[in-house]
């Protein structure tokens, strides 16, 4: 069975800080899948983070909301094509009002930086060089 598509669903405080910052970041919001409880912020064609307020989330589980102040829940992950677009969206990230979640990975063949987004979630962006580790 093939998958086309997944829609990360995260928790958020302030629904419109968290569409400022993802807008911040050069990704766009999916209107059609938006409204005052949850805004679709689409990463690429087949990629979504769909953005619930705490309420409206908990609609969907019987858990409690992580406290993602002090517990990790996830460390969500994006590649780039490019090297140099690991700084630029993770700067992006920083500037919009995220914040720095831990010291950069440089191993010649595969980069990382980490954020948080202003909701504490876990963000890495890596470049992994499509020769591998072998070129190095």
């Amino acid at each position: 069975m093939a998958t086309s598509s997944i829609y990360v669903n995260l928790p958020v405080a302030e629904l419109e800080r968290s569409k400022r910052f993802f807008t911040g970041l050069g990704y766009r919001v999916e209107p059609s899948m938006t409204d005052t409880n949850a805004a679709c912020i689409a990463i690429s064609d087949s990629i979504f983070v769909m953005l619930l307020v705490h309420p409206f989330f908990a609609n969907f589980t019987s858990k409690r909301i992580a406290d993602t102040s002090a517990t990790a829940a996830a460390i969500l992950c994006l590649s780039t094509d490019e090297r140099a677009e690991v700084d630029e969206l993770v700067d992006r990230a920083l500037a919009g009002g995220g914040s720095r979640s831990a010291d950069p990975m440089d191993q010649g063949w595969l980069y990382c930086r980490s954020f948080q987004d202003p909701d504490g979630h876990l963000w890495e962006v890596i470049w992994t060089d499509p020769a591998g580790p072998s070129r190095c």
